[in-house]
This record gives structure tokens, sequence and C-alpha cells, in this order.
């Protein structure tokens, strides 16, 4: 940092008196840099933009409308999205078994039939699970978390072999 701005290894930066080229980092000594008041700072604490606007900003859980029609949209609505849009890739892997049976009246194999109830109990669940969350921090951990693990989302069913 130097004079309340954040300065980039790698390129170049001028102040009132002088031009330093890309090189500053290697070419001034730590006495150089002190002498022309670069400070060091930590870096800031990381954080999944999914959640949060900002380290310790998350972001609104739910949609909401605002007095003037503005609608800020919530994480939690695309996260349920989410789960229904897998459970759609999932089942399309046996939907053929579903129009040969409409078409030509070809029976569905029972493992295709348990296996397509399972992925609809599964995204079910996983949406009740992300429904109860009450913060945006709990939505994280929840979907951080292994499924199938305790505080985790519903594991989805094994692939149909």
């Amino acid at each position: 940092m130097l004079d309340g701005r954040q300065l980039r290894v790698g390129r170049p930066f001028n102040t009132a008196t002088a031009s330093y080229s890309q090189l500053w980092a290697t070419q001034l000594s730590a006495d150089e840099k002190t002498a022309l008041g670069i400070t060091y700072e930590a870096d800031p604490e990381p954080f999944d933009s999914k959640y949060y606007w900002s380290a310790g900003n998350p972001r609104q859980l739910d949609n909401s409308t605002d007095s003037e029609g503005v609608v800020t949209v919530g994480v939690r609505p695309g996260t349920v999205q989410e789960q229904k849009d897998t459970a759609a890739a999932l089942l399309a892997q046996t939907d053929w078994y579903v129009t040969r049976k409409a078409e030509a009246d070809t029976a569905i194999p029972s493992n295709v039939t348990t296996y397509r109830a399972a992925v609809r109990t599964a995204c079910a669940a996983r949406e009740a699970e992300i429904a109860a969350v009450e913060t945006t921090a709990a939505l994280e951990t929840l979907m951080k978390t292994t499924p199938g693990e305790s505080g985790g989302l519903t594991k989805w069913p094994d692939a149909l072999s």
C-alpha cells in the first residue's frame, strides 16, 4: 500500500516526484520501500462470491422486492434451481424408457422406476434441506458439506448400472 492505494507487484506506479517501473518490487530495497511509505497489509480474508459480496458481507438469502419494484435476487432460489437441474439431468438418462413405454407400451424395468423415484425423492429432500436454513452462512455450510454426511445434503442415488 502507498498513500491508501494498493500497489501490485509487476505493475508500475507513480508518486508525486517519481515513476517506478514494473520491477519496483525487486529493484527497491526494503529501506527504500519504507522511505517511500510503502507498507504491507495482510491479504483480505478469502470468501466465496457465490455467498458473499465481500468478506463478512453475505448476499441476501431470498429474493425481495423494494418499494420501487426493484428485485434483489437471493442465493437460495438459485441453489434450489441447481438441485432441480441436477435431478433433470439424472432423469434425462432414463427418459427414453418413459418414451418407449408411451410409444410402444414396453414395460419400464423396475430398477429404472426405482432409480427415477429415488432421484425425485432426493431432489425433494435437498430442496427441503435448503429451505430450512436461516442464513446465507448456513446455506454455504450445507452446500459445502459432503452430501450424505452429518450436516450435508441428502445424497443423490447411485448411478443406474
